[in-house]
């Protein structure tokens, strides 16, 4: 048996620029991190040659063409891998429509563990290539390519994509009490709405966006500069800048149930803040004062929040027991 344990992200800024379309032609600049909620994959041999798969449902099928559920099924099939095997996902959140990066979560963790009960030891870029493989080339999401590398590597980061393909992960190094007030100024909150980010994102068009997103890559850099200096307040504000930015990017993104919840956060002391993922549900990310916390708390009250710490760790085998 083995379990893999992948974690989900918040992205902060940069959102889009990680298109293909638009970071290949102008390259692209995100900043994200991952925290301390996540999926786990548990893969074990079976005695028989079924395929069995445990999600939300659950799936018997004696050919893994056969499999409903995609990425697991191209998984496999990528690995080269027919026969006799069970694989169970559990998840501290609901894994559809949240906008926590959930399926690239559990594509990597997925593929993680393939790789381990094949004896294969490979790199977290391996895992995020292969993952971008299955989403993006195999099963054509439209989607960026962000959350794949950030959930295989971990931690505060801020990714390049460069026009030549080439991408680049760097490491935002905050002293730990600052990170400590950073991460006590910020709030996930559960808009109660699930959508499909691919429903969002296939409205989303990149040539009619180009001088937005380019705004985006320039709150990424202002983002990174105000971490490192400790000016959370900055960093609120840019956030707020992001939101009102990313709103223009399809009529999508917010609706009037999620500018409400803003609003009230807001007139509770909010600096800033987001939906988090592609938009239109999933979860409201904002930040405040951390003095501001009980009042933006008693604020939003009917909504349900989601209590994270960041995460230094990206996908990681944390059992494994073959025979």
């Amino acid at each position: 048996m083995i379990i893999t344990q992948t974690p989900l992200r918040i992205s902060f800024l940069g959102g889009n620029t990680d298109f293909r379309e638009y970071y290949l032609n102008y390259g692209g600049l995100v900043l994200t991190t991952t925290i301390d909620k996540y999926i786990y994959c548990i893969v074990k041999k079976r005695f028989d040659d079924l395929i069995y798969v445990n999600y939300s449902e659950k799936e018997i099928v004696e050919k893994v063409d056969d499999l409903k559920h995609n990425l697991v099924r191209e998984a496999l099939k990528l690995l080269g891998i027919t026969k006799g095997i069970e694989i169970t996902f559990l998840a501290d959140i609901p894994t559809q429509g949240t906008g926590l990066g959930s399926s690239s979560s559990v594509t990597v963790g997925v593929l993680n563990a393939l790789h381990v009960y094949l004896g294969e030891n490979v790199s977290s870029k391996q895992l995020a290539d292969e993952a971008i493989k299955i989403e993006l080339d195999i099963l054509g999401k439209p989607i960026g390519i962000q959350d794949q590398h950030i959930v295989a590597v971990g931690g505060l980061r801020a990714i390049e994509f460069q026009t030549s393909g080439n991408v680049f992960v760097q490491k935002i190094e905050m002293d730990e009490s600052t990170k400590e007030d950073f991460n006590n100024s910020l709030m996930l909150l559960y808009t109660g709405i699930t959508r499909k980010a691919d429903n969002v994102l296939s409205s989303f068009n990149v040539a009619d966006n180009k001088p937005l997103l380019d705004q985006n890559k320039v709150l990424v850099n202002d983002g990174v500069v105000a971490l490192l200096r400790g000016d959370l307040k900055r960093f609120g504000q840019l956030l707020n800048i992001y939101w009102e930015t990313k709103k223009q990017l399809s009529d999508k993104i917010s609706n009037p149930q999620i500018d409400a919840m803003y609003d009230l956060a807001k007139e509770a002391g909010a600096i800033g803040g987001k939906i988090i993922g592609a938009g239109g549900g999933g979860f409201l990310f904002i930040m405040f004062p951390a003095n501001k916390r009980s009042k933006v708390r008693k604020a939003l009250q009917d909504y349900k929040e989601l209590l994270f710490r960041f995460s230094n760790s990206g996908s990681k085998v944390i059992f494994n027991m073959q025979k």
